[in-house]
């Protein structure tokens, strides 16, 4: 294991030991507060044996290698497409606050839309990278073809803010892959004048906009969790109120678990903790891109460059939204986060990225026995 990818286990590990840490203090002053029938150690228990299942499974791309997942996408998508369409099946879907994201598998919920969001940038480096001289016009239309079914499955879940990371996350790939702008800007920029023009017809999309500037406006609606997550935040100060001590995790704060969960980081460790939660992110972008910049292959390089940006890009949105400089998009914290299916599509991304980093280990090894 090379420098790279050693601290970039280190890290990982530290992020996902500290996010485990609130996991347990959260949910078990939920099962306290509540008086629930279960025990202190439940969420705690879960989160551990999807930690231990998602090892597993980025131990398996490791060993199964970057370059034959790539090779398998299509595959892996087309499967993905159909677990997207089962959660609107009665008895195998689940809806959870009016929206159908979830499949039951054992009493356990998954989440297809997560797997999805990895899966379509690594399939669009596969197609793109077939055309040795430049994607056509026509092979572009058929990729984007491909990619609106399970898009428009997502966006119909409905799960607007996944649809708005895949879409991001497309446009840096495009970018980055050298895909001629004019075969995707006019497109984009017809798309935003129409859904700019269907958002102003709504009612609610006006309130919404309101109660983010101003969530004090709908305490008892949309804005509660804003407020109370920057209760939270405010309240913990530079030091923090220390480890267990939050009072909004008392069930003031809504997700404390999952989407809230660093606003109840910030208010137990301050904004000292707050500091260090955030250069581990910027340290995985840096390690990342450094991995990226050295990869073998062409292929190597698209692939980890995406996924450290897509991992990076959502603990943004995560602590954007905890901070209020951002709306609420449901979008779970990277490795921190309480919820199975994020936690194992981060830790296969990890595989991939690591996959990628040991090739470079090899190619100098056999540069320097040459």
């Amino acid at each position: 294991m090379n420098k790279y990818s050693l601290s970039l286990v280190s890290v990982v590990i530290l992020l996902f030991a500290m996010g485990i840490l609130m996991v347990f203090d959260t949910t078990a002053a939920e099962v306290l507060d509540r008086s629930l029938e279960r025990s202190t150690h439940h969420a705690f228990l879960k989160q551990m044996a999807y930690a231990v299942i998602a090892f597993a499974c980025a131990a398996g791309v490791f060993f199964l290698g970057y370059e034959n997942v790539l090779r398998l996408s299509g595959v892996f998508l087309l499967i993905g497409t159909g677990l997207l369409l089962l959660v609107f099946v009665p008895g195998i879907g689940q809806q959870i606050n009016g929206a159908n994201r979830w499949i039951n598998i054992l009493g356990n919920s998954l989440q297809p839309s997560e797997f999805v969001k990895y899966l379509l940038p690594l399939y669009t480096i596969h197609v793109i990278l077939r055309y040795k001289n430049g994607m056509h016009l026509m092979a572009f239309i058929r990729l984007v073809a491909t990619l609106i079914i399970p898009i428009g499955l997502i966006l119909i879940e409905p799960d607007n803010g996944t649809v708005a990371i895949i879409l991001t996350t497309l446009l840096i790939l495009f970018i980055l892959m050298r895909i001629k702008w004019i075969y995707w800007v006019i497109p984009l920029c017809v798309c935003m004048v129409l859904g700019v023009l269907a958002a102003s017809q709504m009612s609610h999309v006006p309130d919404r906009i309101r109660v983010y500037l101003n969530p004090e406006l709908d305490l008892k609606g949309k804005g509660h969790q804003p407020h109370q997550a920057r209760i939270a935040a405010g309240s913990g100060g530079l030091l923090g109120k220390g480890v267990g001590q939050s009072l909004q995790k008392m069930d003031y704060l809504p997700e404390a678990r999952s989407d809230y969960i660093a606003a109840i980081f910030a208010e137990e460790f301050g904004f000292i903790g707050m500091l260090g939660l955030i250069m581990l992110y910027m340290t995985i972008g840096g390690i990342g891109l450094a991995i990226a910049a050295k990869a073998v292959k062409l292929e190597g390089f698209y692939l980890v460059a995406i996924l450290t940006f897509l991992i990076c890009f959502q603990a943004f949105l995560n602590l954007g939204v905890v901070s209020g400089l951002l709306p609420s998009k449901g979008t779970n914290l990277p490795f921190f986060s309480h919820g199975g299916s994020s936690l194992l599509v981060n830790f296969i991304a990890m595989g991939l990225i690591l996959s990628v980093a040991r090739q470079q280990k090899t190619a100098y090894e056999y540069t320097t026995r040459r």
